[in-house]
């Protein structure tokens, strides 16, 4: 970052976006976020802090902060980054339509696979990219996003396999020593390769009640987590987009660092009786099997156990 200055607007100042705003706005780049109720007001009197758990740090930057109603710029954002929960996303379309300009590009971080290509035919005068994010981190308490680990790695694409000038234009801007920017010439690809954990870790939490602790060893939670990421990959393959390499051996890798009570956000919610990720990241899946000829009967399975727990509530 240093030669290209952008204009950004975060939608949902979470884990995902809180973390990507406070990076780009230490880095000196104009970034407003989208937040509301107690998270906001902190933001707006301490701005955003940033909460290192590797080193203790706690650094506070200052973000400009409005509300989907109060937001109106004189000029459109150069990149419009949306972080929020896929069920929120249908919400969000008008507002996104009021405020990306005819030469702003949209950037859906989300962890449900094909987010970007449905958001483009709802916003056909924008550019809509498609995005996943390797980083850990959630809100800590009000104004204050706690980061995990340093990794902190994006990757973006167009879906026609190009690289244009503008996309270019942004790597530039975001990319830094903390901040890995990567452009994807197969973002289809590279999204499932995210999905292919995402997904399959969430969806055997939710069907067994299991924590990352179940999945680290040999067990009914490790094999269905297993089975679930293999029909992924069976359904990357069929779609075109076929991993170039292990990504069951890769997942369990990732797995076995996580503290063994970890559970996910989608379990956290179904439990909790809150609007959940389900659709997307169990449903969905079944419904690309049925698509492209993919046998899902994991998937199956934890939609049988998902629904069984929302009759329940």
């Amino acid at each position: 970052m240093g030669d290209i200055w952008l204009n950004y607007l975060t939608v949902g100042a979470g884990g995902t976006g809180g973390t990507l705003s406070w990076h780009l706005a230490r880095s000196g780049q104009d970034v407003t976020v989208i937040a509301r109720g107690a998270h906001g007001q902190a933001i707006r009197e301490n701005g955003l802090i940033r909460h290192a758990l590797w080193d203790n740090s706690r650094i506070s930057v200052p973000v400009a902060v409005e509300t989907t109603d109060t937001y109106d710029p004189v000029n459109s954002p150069d990149v419009i980054l949306v972080c929020v929960k896929s069920y929120s996303l249908e919400a969000l379309v008008p507002f996104l339509r009021r405020v990306a300009g005819q030469d702003t590009v949209v950037l859906p971080i989300l962890n449900v696979y094909g987010t970007g290509e449905k958001l483009q035919e709802k916003l056909p005068k924008t550019t809509v990219l498609d995005g996943c994010i390797y980083v850990s981190a959630d809100i800590e308490s009000p104004g204050v996003i706690r980061q995990h680990a340093p990794i902190l790695r994006v990757v973006a694409g167009q879906r026609d396999h190009n690289v244009s000038p503008r996309l270019l234009e942004i790597q530039r801007a975001m990319a830094g020593p903390d901040l890995e920017m990567v452009l994807s010439r197969s973002i289809q690809r590279d999204a499932l390769m995210k999905f292919s954990y995402v997904s399959p870790v969430g969806a055997a939490g939710v069907a067994l009640g299991a924590t990352a602790g179940d999945m680290q060893q040999v067990g009914p939670a490790r094999d269905l987590a297993i089975a679930l990421m293999r029909e992924v990959t069976a359904l990357a393959s069929a779609m075109g987009f076929p991993f170039e390499e292990d990504m069951v051996k890769r997942n369990l890798e990732i797995m076995a660092t996580l503290p063994p009570e970890t559970t996910t956000s989608m379990q956290r919610d179904i439990l909790a009786s809150r609007p959940s990720e389900a659709d997307g990241l169990i449903l969905e899946p079944i419904r690309l099997g049925e698509k492209y000829g993919v046998a899902t009967p994991a998937y199956r399975q934890a939609a049988a156990a998902l629904k069984t727990m929302e009759e329940k509530s």
